[in-house]
């Protein structure tokens, strides 16, 4: 997945400056690029979840990378825009308690329970390292306010929008101890009972090279009934963020 995010930049990067006339960059400033390469790391938490479903909050993070292209609305300097993009999203579920997503075979392949992980691999080992990493094919779609309307780029800005992402993959990290002193890490590749495609309400507050967001998911994470505990839980996701240009 990492190798993928770096490919994605990458192609990002060089479709933008093929397809945008560069001009002369000021020292200091940033890429003259049109439009905007988002780097977001935030945290990851579930809303509307039974109290067995515990996530720990620092382990859970989210980091997304998205290519946005500006389109002025009601003319130039409005300070309207509508920003479409493309890119992926990464969101990692750390649960409490040594517990982790498991297929549940009373319900079928694309389901999940959870279950402490001594229950599965054995009580004695030592539990080094328990996520759950879900990874989606992002299109973000924003409505932009820019404060500075002569300049954009240099400008405060405000956004709200959302997003509707297509799961591409998720899987279980569990590293251990065993009993004999070696370490051994488990990556399972499995459905989980994933919702194939999610959607939510995205916020961005945003400042030269830096924006704090949002993003509250309307779906639930979990399909009908094929997640721990029948959970309707959905996403809430924030954080901070940098534009590469």
């Amino acid at each position: 997945m990492k190798r993928l995010i770096l490919i994605l930049i990458g192609g990002l990067i060089t479709l933008s400056v093929s397809a945008q006339e560069k001009t002369k960059t000021p020292i200091g400033g940033r890429p003259d690029v049109k439009g905007d390469l988002f780097l977001d790391f935030g945290f990851n938490t579930l809303n509307n979840k039974p109290d067995d479903l515990k996530t720990r909050f620092f382990p859970s993070r989210t980091f997304n990378v998205y290519y946005q292209y500006p389109i002025n609305l009601f003319g130039d300097g409005s300070g309207f825009t509508f920003n479409p993009g493309i890119g992926i999203g990464t969101d990692k579920m750390a649960f409490a308690e040594d517990q982790t997503l498991f297929n549940n075979p009373a319900i079928g392949p694309e389901s999940s329970q959870l279950l402490e992980i001594t229950d599965v691999y054995g009580d004695n080992i030592v539990i080094n390292r328990n996520t759950v990493a879900v990874n989606y094919f992002d299109i973000p779609l924003e409505f932009r306010y820019h404060f500075n309307r002569n300049n954009y780029q240099k400008s405060m800005k405000i956004a709200v929008g959302g997003k509707i992402g297509f799961l591409m993959n998720s899987h279980s990290k569990i590293a251990f101890e065993d009993e004999n002193g070696l370490e051994r890490k488990i990556k399972d590749r499995q459905n989980f009972g994933i919702a194939p495609i999610r959607y939510g309400i995205t916020t961005r507050l945003g400042f030269p090279g830096f924006n704090v967001w949002g993003y509250y998911g309307l779906n639930q994470v979990f399909q009908k009934d094929k997640g721990p505990f029948a959970t309707q839980a959905n996403q809430i996701n924030f954080g901070i963020s940098f534009a590469l240009f």
